[in-house]
């Protein structure tokens, strides 16, 4: 596989990451063999350092430094929540209106790789932004009711915390989906079964940074997914463009 590259320069390189690939080498998955980390130092010859995450099964803007430095300003950034994110996501249900979701996440600890760290911290402050983009009605009976429903939404999260989207999303009933852990097991087994959609409805579409060296913004943007895009050509309806989606256009 050859990464999409979406910025270079020799200070920061940012990929396309394809959902089901992993950042780097974890505890968790142990068996894995590919790993957008190893692969990118492979494809461009020489040493990438991690900024941040993006959850395995999420596509989207990935941003790596290119020396240990750079990596530091830029996860300072990501620290203090001062990146602009912009997620897409098909939910199920009709997202009527935008809002804001405030509402305390308590951090999520893996059994294996977290078992060191404090188990009894208390929820953290967490917001995301929505804004309904599309809504799809389609004549299948998925649970009790004749229909299915879903909406296209613009998500940003103004804070960074673990499975933040996919928590939030659940928490105002409009789960993401495909999500296995928060997500509706009745409507992902109909995703698979009448679309062959496997995976979680979920990409970062465009990661607004400040420039470590230049001090500019920077904002790097990538193309709609494809297996999102695809799934709701089949309901009918033709992705617009990238300025049609209304994204931050700083220095895009």
């Amino acid at each position: 596989m050859t990464l999409t590259i979406l910025y270079q320069d020799e200070f920061i390189v940012a990929i396309h990451k394809p959902a089901g690939l992993l950042v780097h080498r974890s505890m968790i998955d142990r068996h894995e063999t590919q790993f957008a980390m190893q692969m990118l130092r492979d494809q461009i010859g020489q040493h990438v350092f991690p900024v941040h995450r993006l959850d395995r099964p999420t596509s989207g803007v990935l941003v790596f430094a290119l020396s240990a430095d750079i990596a530091r300003l830029l996860g300072e950034q990501f620290a203090t929540n001062t990146v602009a994110k912009t997620y897409f996501a098909i939910v199920r249900g009709h997202v009527n209106a935008p809002g804001l979701i405030d509402y305390a996440l308590k951090e999520k600890l893996d059994k294996i790789a977290d078992k060191r760290a404090n188990q009894d911290k208390d929820p953290q402050e967490a917001q995301t932004e929505f804004t309904p983009i599309k809504q799809f009605e389609l004549p299948f009976a998925v649970s009790r009711y004749p229909s299915a429903r879903y909406t296209l939404v613009k998500l940003h999260p103004k804070t960074g915390r673990k499975h933040q989207l996919r928590r939030h999303m659940c928490h105002i009933n409009h789960p993401i989906v495909g999500d296995t852990t928060h997500g509706d097991g009745k409507h992902n087994k109909f995703m698979r079964d009448q679309f062959s959609f496997n995976g979680l409805a979920l990409t970062c579409q465009q990661m607004c940074i400040t420039h470590p060296m230049s001090n500019e913004k920077l904002a790097i943007v990538n193309e709609f997914d494809l297996r999102m895009s695809t799934l709701m050509a089949q309901w009918g309806w033709e992705v617009p463009s990238l300025d049609e989606l209304d994204l931050p256009s700083i220095n895009r």
